[in-house]
């Protein structure tokens, strides 16, 4: 709540002090949030960093087995997810990010970019900075930022209802501890293993439309206390008691 006052406020000494805020040819959002702005409309065809940061946010809002890229490139498939962003929220769901657009994905993220109902540490509970996994710390903290706007989705598909992260990121070590697979997914940042409400079986079957290719829950050997989500190459789905 206090962070987004703090935008308004900022917003609002923007345009006291001069500054057009949201206008240009490309018809622009406004440029006053503490994580990323766009200044411009994007849409299919377009390309760039800013498309990029804008399929990190809504590459949860696909169809069933589904991945979007992080290419930078605005294709049919990141128009079809940013549809289905605007439809869950109910903007305008003409596929094409405008101001409207942005200014709910403002509204959805933290100053450091983390969606507002997650955040860095739920995604680790290892170590302070990300280091003794399968990657660079960088590339884990990214994956996690990444895992975290998918569940974000996943929240709001489910009635925006709270989802308890039990174990994110783990290094080679904190995996061990824990009894983890020599190739899990936690090394990498990547995965998420969620318990309480909804049921594990709700959990995994919500999961399959919202980017997760790797869904291992209830009937599964040792996941029958957690569901498990997270992006794998190799797609795999397994919870034989959930009916995956």
């Amino acid at each position: 709540m206090f962070r987004r006052i703090a935008r308004l406020l900022a917003a609002f000494v923007m345009i006291a002090s001069g500054v057009v805020v949201g206008v240009g040819a490309t018809a622009g959002a406004a440029h006053a949030d503490e994580c990323y702005s766009w200044s411009r409309t994007l849409s299919q065809g377009a390309s760039g960093n800013d498309v990029t940061q804008l399929q990190i946010r809504v590459a949860g809002w696909v169809t069933s087995g589904e991945r979007l890229s992080y290419d930078g490139q605005y294709g049919a498939r990141t128009t079809a997810a940013v549809r289905k962003f605007q439809s869950a929220y109910g903007l305008t769901a003409d596929g094409i990010a405008g101001p409207a657009t942005f200014s709910k994905l403002y509204a959805l993220q933290d100053a450091d970019c983390t969606p507002v109902h997650f955040s860095y540490a739920e995604l680790n509970r290892c170590n302070s900075d990300w280091s003794g996994g399968a990657v660079s710390a960088a590339t884990a903290k990214a994956n996690a930022l990444k895992t975290m706007w998918k569940l974000e989705a996943m929240r709001h598909a489910l009635g925006d209802v709270p989802l308890t992260v039990s174990s994110g990121f783990r290094s080679y070590a904190c995996n061990s501890a824990v009894g983890g697979a020599a190739g899990s997914r936690h090394l990498y940042g990547d995965a998420a293993d969620l318990t309480g409400s909804p049921s594990l079986c709700r959990l995994a079957q919500e999961a399959r439309t919202h980017g997760f290719s790797e869904i291992l829950g209830p009937g599964y050997p040792d996941h029958n206390d957690h569901a498990h989500v997270a992006l794998d190459p190799s797609p795999y789905w397994s919870a034989p008691n959930c009916g995956i």
